[in-house]
């Protein structure tokens, strides 16, 4: 592979190119063709990668710090990649493997994250705004703070997740499974809350709407109902 020719932006197709360990990294790489790459270990860091394919791409432990990924990574394996301050939004990663992926300060709002595996991933207040997450598997992931503000989490696996001081206002919860997680002092109010499953989850301090159905809820939590409160938290 001629790194030259990369470096240099006459090349916009390489669709299956092996540029494992390369160094990339500033690169101006906006709208080529990196389907079924092989990116383990390269360093993107700042490169510029918008409106680029990187579908079905293996990038372990590929290095992106601070890179413009607005880009179609379509069940790229982002297993231990480094995304640390990355620009997701609007990105499509549906079926992407991100699990021990570094995303602190990483933003993804308005991101296709449908059928994506996080578990486990430290999301700790990371902008996931309008995200599309639906069926996405967050079980365990760490969601301390994090903006999740009209996200679409229909049928997302959230078990053992920590949703701490999580922003969920207007987020779609219908069917999620939020079985033993912590969602203290988390807003949820507008949330659609349809379906959920918060078996064993914590929800002391948890804001929700006043017109939240305290029946419902108690099914959700599958716990004794309790005389209903006017407080709008728990």
């Amino acid at each position: 592979m001629n790194i030259d020719a990369i470096r240099s932006g006459k090349v916009k197709q390489l669709l299956g190119a092996d540029l494992e360990d390369e160094d990339l990294s500033g690169q101006n790489l906006q709208g080529v063709n990196l389907a079924g790459a092989r990116l383990i270990g390269t360093d993107l860091s700042r490169a510029k990668l918008t409106g680029a394919s990187l579908d079905g791409a293996n990038m372990v432990g590929c290095q992106l710090i601070a890179a413009d990924v607005r880009a179609s990574l379509v069940g790229a394996n982002l297993m231990q990649a480094d995304l640390t301050e990355a620009d997701l939004r609007g990105s499509n990663l549906r079926g992407a493997n991100l699990m021990r992926a570094s995303l602190s300060k990483a933003t993804f709002s308005g991101a296709f994250l449908s059928g994506a595996n996080l578990m486990g991933v430290n999301l700790q207040g990371v902008d996931l705004r309008g995200a599309d997450l639906r069926g996405a598997n967050l079980s365990g992931a760490n969601l301390h703070g994090a903006n999740l503000n009209q996200a679409d989490l229909q049928g997302a696996l959230l078990t053992e997740a920590n949703l701490e001081e999580a922003d969920l206002q207007g987020a779609n919860l219908a069917g999620a499974n939020l079985t033993g997680a912590n969602l203290l002092c988390a807003e949820l109010e507008k949330a659609n809350l349809d379906g959920v499953n918060l078996a064993g989850a914590c929800l002391v301090g948890t804001l929700l709407d006043r017109s939240t159905n305290r029946l419902d809820l108690q099914i959700a939590l599958k716990q004794p109902e309790t005389e209903p409160s006017h407080r709008s938290t728990l």
